[in-house]
């Protein structure tokens, strides 16, 4: 094994390393939480146990911490073939072929470096551009608003000092007032904040300079830093959370310290308030509405019994327990030793272990139902193996609908109508023919689909699945694959669970999804279905695909998914069902009809 590999191999175990630190410091910041409550509100905490995380896994890569470990070295040695006494050759001997190099008892690990090497760049590069489209988001808000150039007119700014003001910008739409932009910070307040209380206005206006002044821009920058580097590690993220958490906290402790009574309850109002107009707030940006009803509890119960300060011993506690923390990590490290060949191996092997076995195939057919309350999210059904992620199958159009129609490729129910070609793939002969948006939902037509695809490009579909959020947001490209069909609902790797898709469609009925009221009118047009006996009016999408079994034969997928209304409520499903592929129809319309039945005699 070469020193390289070596350095790989350190690098993976350091990762591992950084996640049993990372469970540690979480353990310990809870801790810490609960038995000293005036440490959770402290930016300090977190930022600081993300940094220990970070410091376990810079200090194992480093050799010289190697002295600091209790454990034995892992040698990563080659085997040294025993040596043969020294004879004199034969004369005239032909000279014998070389025998192979013996293979590394190590070989398995040096391949787990390397594929972790680059499976870290892919995941530290997705991460790079998540933050990035945060930003152009963030950026393209602040630019859809204007400019307060006078500040007298707004009963927000009644009590600051307009000269040491950032930049402030009223947007119209419903968002949390926020301060965005690390370098050049400017205060986005939405349009419906002039209809609250004036000393409301006041308030929240004040908490959002607070963050200002207490710098808490660089604090969340240096956290996301953190966190985008170590993205494997999920507690880094947890602790991002908390710090965020701690530093709404702190500016509510901060704007409303020795003010009235009266005054602390019109703050919690406001809190309330926004929470009910604003949409989700977006990352990156410090939001007076930030996170969701849990934490708005949280604050509401601060505001009303607030916590002592905290102490000098407090805080020594936290910073002792954390430095604790990374003095075992380092001890317990499983330090690295190399050798060159020919040197003898004295130290203790490495146990090796078998990768585990690939799961064996299913015992069972998937047949899950899932009905949720779009209002509340509460699962009103849920019946079966609803976990297991397959092919979306057609039902994957729906969001086909919602990019093509926020995007503009398409414009109506009639708009474009697209001519059939022989080259186009349509294998059903029934596709065979001139298609439009309508036609191409209520048959299903695949051509279509591509057509639609292709305008929009492969990297606007995947940043619409990413968006989205949508299944496990598998749109690789895949060697040997066509890219239309790596970015279709006939992709090898787009997979969905029934539960999954009642998270997308629940979006879709509340419209938190990234795209225009356009889009979701024409795509909730398309999809209208039948009204029940019972009074529910259904929109839905079925999806069908074969999947081959072991012994050679195939079971047919059936997806029905959708939405239904009824006096003002509005349920979200999604029905599964694999059964032996039937002469008598496709697994999705047959799933649609069974389910629809079995809605039709319900009492939901």
């Amino acid at each position: 094994m070469t020193p390289l590999d070596v350095a790989l191999v350190r690098l993976l175990l350091a990762a591992a390393g950084s996640l049993a630190a990372g469970c540690a410091v979480w353990a310990m910041a809870v801790l810490c939480r609960r038995c000293l409550s005036a440490l959770a509100p402290q930016r300090s905490l977190w930022l600081l146990g993300q940094a220990a995380v970070a410091a376990v896994f810079v200090a194992m890569l480093l050799p010289t911490t190697e002295r600091l470990r209790v454990v034995p070295v892992i040698e990563m040695g080659e085997p040294v073939a025993p040596q043969a006494p020294a004879a004199s050759a034969p004369p005239a001997a032909s000279p014998a072929p070389a025998a192979p190099a013996p293979a590394s008892r190590h070989a398995w690990l040096r391949d787990a470096g390397r594929a972790w090497l680059a499976l870290y760049l892919l995941g530290l590069g997705h991460a790079l551009y998540r933050w990035r489209r945060t930003q152009r988001l963030l950026d393209a808000l602040a630019a859809s608003g204007h400019r307060l150039m006078r500040l007298d007119g707004h009963a927000g700014f009644a009590a600051q000092a307009h000269a040491t003001l950032p930049a402030v910008i009223e947007i119209e739409a419903p968002i949390s007032p926020m301060l965005h932009g690390l370098f050049k910070p400017r205060l986005l307040l939405p349009r419906h904040l002039r209809s609250f209380d004036p000393l409301q206005q006041q308030l929240i206006v004040e908490h959002e300079l607070t963050h200002r002044r207490r710098h808490d821009l660089y604090w969340s920058a240096a956290a996301l830093a953190l966190q985008s580097l170590f993205w494997f590690n999920p507690f880094m993220r947890l602790l991002r959370v908390r710090l965020g958490w701690a530093q709404e906290f702190g500016c509510d402790r901060d704007v409303l310290r020795a003010r009235p009574q009266g005054q602390r309850k019109a703050y919690a109002a406001a809190l309330v308030s926004q929470l009910k107009l604003q949409q989700r707030p977006a990352g990156m940006a410090l939001a007076f509405g930030a996170g969701g009803e849990s934490t708005l509890t949280a604050r509401v119960n601060l505001i009303r019994t607030p916590t002592a300060a905290r102490g000098a011993w407090a805080r020594c506690t936290a910073l002792g327990s954390l430095a604790a923390v990374v003095s075992a990590s380092l001890a317990l490290q499983s330090a690295l030793g190399w050798h060159a060949a020919g040197v003898p191996d004295g130290h203790a092997q490495l146990l090796a272990q078998a990768w585990p076995d690939m799961p064996s195939a299913r015992s069972a057919p998937l047949d899950c139902t899932v009905v949720i309350d779009a209002g509340s999210g509460t699962a009103l059904v849920r019946e079966g193996s609803c976990d297991e992620r397959v092919t979306p199958a057609s039902t994957f159009k729906i969001a086909i609908s919602l990019m093509g129609f926020d995007s503009g490729v398409l414009r109506d129910e009639r708009t474009p109508y697209l001519p059939y070609k022989p080259s186009y793939a349509a294998g059903n002969p029934s596709w065979r023919h001139g298609t439009d948006p309508a036609r191409w939902l209520r048959e299903s037509v695949v051509w279509y689909s591509d057509q639609v695809r292709s305008r929009l490009g492969a990297a606007a579909v995947r940043g619409y699945v990413e968006a989205f959020d949508y299944g496990n947001l598998g749109l690789p490209s895949v060697t040997g694959v066509n890219a239309t069909v790596a970015l279709s609902e006939l992709s090898p790797t787009l997979k969905i669970s029934p539960i999954e898709q009642t998270v997308f469609l629940r979006k879709l009925v509340n419209r938190s999804l990234p795209v225009s009221a356009h889009a979701y009118d024409m795509t909730a047009r398309l999809l209208k279905g039948e009204t029940l006996a019972n009074g529910w009016e259904v929109y839905g999408k079925t999806g069908t695909a074969n999947t081959r079994l072991p012994a050679g034969s195939e079971n047919s997928i059936g997806w029905f998914v959708g939405w239904a209304n009824k006096g003002g409520r509005t349920l979200v499903f999604a029905r599964l069902l694999e059964q032996p592929v039937r002469t008598d129809g496709y697994g999705g319309p047959l799933t649609r009809d069974a389910f629809l039945s079995e809605l039709a005699r319900s009492t939901l």
